[in-house]
């Protein structure tokens, strides 16, 4: 049977932020929603991209961001899926012990993607079209972009939590929780509305530094 002991000590230890999200950085984040919704819709029918290929990229960024509310529905999640507790703790803890090659471009691009706060050079997500095909790309960067949208809501959710349990992170405040959840929830249908007109326009689903610096 499948026990909390088998979920990362370092989820159970956060006590502050590894990422912080602006109500704006939410806003801008949840206007790619709707599409990156309908391409996975797609990928269910058609199974392009496994399931445990997505929780696979779903952890990767969740590592990064730091939500500890997304870390522990996902591992629920990916238990249930067969994934042992050993390889979830290892995707979780920025680890590659569990990576499989096929999808090691994949995994260091959503990791990437999260480093970036959701803003990568053009010339990576070329690599991942390179490596995957159109079809499969865009799939991989809708994962990412859902997840994303999830740890931006998570974040501050996390932090409320552990503040009604008397660990408040070190650096949060009750406005930035409250305050991000509440004007949070307004704002996504605007964005998602935002997002639909962007589609009726064709403009693209996505944001990418195109400058070749590092």
């Amino acid at each position: 049977m499948k026990t909390d002991t088998q979920k990362p000590k370092a989820i159970k230890l956060q006590t502050e932020f590894k990422n912080k999200f602006s109500l704006g950085e939410l806003y801008s984040a949840s206007v790619y929603l709707p599409r990156a919704i309908i391409k996975m819709m797609e990928n269910s029918k058609n199974k392009l991209i496994d399931n445990d290929f997505v929780k696979r990229l779903q952890l990767a960024v969740t590592e990064v961001n730091g939500c500890v509310i997304c870390s522990y529905g996902h591992t629920k999640m990916a238990l249930r899926q067969g994934m042992s507790g050993e390889e979830i703790s290892s995707f979780l803890s920025g680890e590659n012990h569990f990576i499989k090659p096929e999808e090691a471009k994949a995994i260091m691009f959503a990791q990437y993607y999260a480093d970036t706060r959701g803003y990568p050079k053009k010339y990576a997500f070329d690599s991942i079209v390179k490596e995957y095909g159109n079809k499969n790309a865009n799939i991989i960067l809708s994962v990412i972009q859902i997840m994303t949208v999830g740890n931006i809501f998570g974040i501050p959710f996390s932090a409320f939590q552990a503040r009604l349990k008397g660990k408040p992170y070190k650096d949060s405040s009750l406005f930035f929780e409250l305050g991000t959840l509440i004007i949070g929830v307004f704002l996504l249908p605007i964005a998602i509305i935002h997002g639909l007109l962007r589609s009726l326009i064709g403009l693209p689903n996505s944001r990418f530094d195109k400058s070749s610096s590092e």
